[in-house]
């Protein structure tokens, strides 16, 4: 029997175009690879660099605000504790340290003295702020926080002023020939602007203006103002990098009264509260609201003094 004969030049086709099948697919594959690595290349460009985290705050811990008030400012401050015996007026000048979670966030500390005639109370409340925030600093957030004292006090900011040269000139021209608004006509307060309230003053309540006229032939007058004393809640300079007084009187019992001096003011992510309080309990004149503001802004001094250290 005659053996069939295989055609070995076709069986060599065949495996030469498989192998080639073989390369063309890997070179596809890899032409597919690489260009995937040039695509993250170019988003990675585009993305550019990471901003950079905002700068932290100055102080990373408070100190002990208990003993940060010298002996001689407490007697001062405290002057009913003079006549207690020994462990008592010890007492007193230690203070009660306030309660709170993290002693490097905040810290505060409160003295009370009784005496016949008032009641002397001190109060100090110092934090520390931080932003969790990358892009604002401690700086910025304990600003936020400090305006919100301020403005819970009810004392306005200062206002910059604006210099003279800066306002239009009379009749000037504007884009398109027209002229700009007259030197005689009124100014427009911007829009959504309030104006700011006046000082309040810690003495005494202006008194209610009277009542409207109905006579058409009596000319309007316009209450004027309540006089100023420079005693009144303001902002202060030269404290801090920002600070305020806030200065309220109220009644205490059917005799009493109470004055509440309070000085704010904050350095760098810090925010240090002094409060001032004396409580008659007696018929008598008011406490005295240029003493107590005095009292207040001397320890307010020592304490930003004792930031600086």
């Amino acid at each position: 029997m005659q053996r069939k004969a295989y055609a070995t030049g076709r069986s060599g086709s065949a495996v030469l175009s498989a192998a080639a099948l073989a390369l063309g697919l890997g070179m596809g594959l890899t032409a597919c690879s690489s260009g995937a690595a040039v695509d993250t290349e170019a988003v990675d460009s585009k993305a550019g660099p990471a901003a950079p985290a905002a700068p932290p705050g100055r102080y990373r811990t408070l100190f002990e605000p208990c003993g940060a008030v010298p002996a001689a400012t407490l007697k001062d401050l405290l002057p009913g504790a003079a006549a207690l015996p020994e462990p008592e007026r010890a007492r007193v000048y230690r203070g009660v340290a306030a309660a709170t979670f993290d002693t490097d966030r905040r810290v505060g500390c409160s003295w009370r003295s009784d005496a016949p005639d008032a009641v002397h109370r001190l109060t100090l409340d110092i934090e520390r702020v931080v932003s969790y925030d990358p892009a604002v600093s401690d700086d910025a957030r304990a600003q936020e926080v400090y305006a919100r004292k301020q403005s819970a006090a009810g004392v306005a900011p200062v206002s910059p002023t604006v210099p003279p040269s800066s306002a239009p000139a009379s009749g000037a021209t504007g884009p398109g020939g027209a002229k700009g608004p007259s030197s005689t006509a009124p100014a427009l307060p911007p829009a959504g602007h309030q104006p700011a309230h006046a000082p309040r003053a810690p003495h005494t309540t202006p008194p209610s203006a009277p009542p409207a006229s109905t006579d058409p032939s009596t000319p309007a007058t316009t209450p004027a103002p309540p006089a100023t004393t420079g005693l009144e809640s303001r902002v202060l300079e030269g404290l801090g990098e920002v600070a305020f007084l806030d200065d309220t009187l109220e009644s205490a019992g059917p005799s009493g009264a109470k004055r509440l001096v309070s000085v704010v003011f904050r350095t760098s992510n810090v925010i240090v509260t002094v409060q001032y309080e004396e409580q008659t309990v007696a018929p008598a004149e008011a406490p005295d609201s240029k003493e107590l503001q005095e009292k207040t802004r001397n320890l307010a001094r020592l304490l930003a003094d004792r930031l600086e250290e």
